[in-house]
């Protein structure tokens, strides 16, 4: 399944190590004028740029070849090509039928019976991301202009944590500033402490996991579409698409479970005929509807599973069991380049839902 959408659809195709990644991307109206600065912004934060990711840096020069005419979308399918330069299969050629612990080598190795291109994970990697850069902020510039801001930052790398989301008041001063950085924290005098653990863990030839919290910031109530496509379910099911994404909870999550009823309820009043939660508990979303305010959501993101610490597997070819220790260029951690894609995804995510009300005047 390499497509999805609803109003508007979008199809991925390519592999780490192809010559070309590319995305397809259908019923974009046409006449629009594509914010390219964005785009680059957006696309530069995601990659490599120190040494708390991957060596492999590729500059990401796409090339639109369908759908675009002297600067605005014709209305065709939009299609971009993204080539993959800086390659280097040979890393991976002596651990061709070894499946690396915590990757998808075995799982696959299974289901396309050893057929799967693997260079650098093939369809899994965190390449294709990429992708998903490019599909958000072309929904990013519609939903800024309409008012509906998405923003994201790094809530912990392993036990050191960031300040969190203000529930019920969300600044747009800090969604504006954190969308400008590409290391974004509330607290930035936690950034040293975050690098010194990153560097540590790269040092001991380990790695290290996170997790990311997310708002959407002046959304309107009544979007979402339950059963099947509420906004849980719908946001769910394109974030666990985002490589090393492990869990995810709304408002309290996890914690509602420990509350009582008369803790856990967003209650209401009015005030100056204008109706209020007294609280936000439950994230922004009722019945897998939005109820106006912020949406909050915490995603964990596990830690990166190629490391070069001996680790036991087994030789698929042999049947024997070995040890193995991957070399090459990874990340210690993907926590800091996951957070933007993250936001590439609501971006489409919340614009895919929003169009099925613009009955209501919401793209309007």
């Amino acid at each position: 399944m390499n497509n999805l959408g609803n109003n508007i659809k979008i199809t991925f195709f390519g592999e780490s190590h192809c010559e070309f990644l590319g995305v397809v991307i259908d019923q974009i109206p046409a006449g629009l004028k594509i914010n390219f600065e964005l785009l680059d912004f957006n696309l530069a934060k995601r990659r490599p740029r120190d040494s708390f990711s991957t060596s492999r840096v590729e500059q990401d020069n796409y090339k639109i070849v369908s759908g675009f005419k002297d600067g605005f979308t014709t209305g065709a399918a939009l299609t971009f090509l993204v080539p993959n330069k800086n390659i280097i299969k040979e890393d991976y050629k002596k651990i061709d039928n070894i499946p690396r612990p915590g990757h998808s080598d075995y799982a696959a190795f299974v289901k396309y019976d050893n057929y799967n291109d693997k260079s650098g994970g093939g369809i899994f990697s965190g390449r294709l991301t990429v992708l998903w850069i490019i599909v958000g902020s072309i929904c990013q510039q519609i939903l800024e202009k309409r008012g509906v801001f998405v923003s994201s930052h790094i809530e912990s790398i392993k036990n050191i944590y960031d300040n969190s989301f203000d529930k019920n008041h969300i600044d747009i001063n800090v969604i504006t500033n954190l969308n400008k950085s590409h290391f974004p924290l509330i607290n930035q005098d936690i950034r040293v402490k975050m690098e010194d653990l990153i560097t540590k863990a790269s040092n001991s030839n380990d790695s290290v996991g996170g997790t990311i919290e997310s708002t959407i910031f002046n959304l309107p109530a009544g979007i979402g579409e339950p059963l099947f496509l509420s906004i849980e379910s719908y946001l769910s099911s394109l974030l666990f698409s985002i490589p090393a994404v492990k869990g995810i909870e709304f408002g309290e999550g996890f914690n509602l479970a420990r509350l009582n009823g008369s803790e856990a309820n967003d209650q209401y009043e009015y005030e100056n005929d204008e109706l209020k939660f007294l609280s936000n508990n439950n994230g922004g979303i009722l019945g897998g509807i939005s109820t106006g305010r912020p949406i909050i959501l915490r995603l964990a993101v596990k830690p990166t599973s190629s490391i070069s610490k001996p680790q036991k597997s087994v030789n698929l070819d042999t049947r024997e069991n070995v040890n193995l220790e991957i070399h090459g260029r990874h990340d210690p951690q993907i926590v800091t380049r996951a957070v933007h894609v993250v936001n590439a995804v609501l971006n489409f995510a919340i614009l895919d839902l929003l169009l099925f009300d613009n009955k209501k005047g919401c793209l309007e």
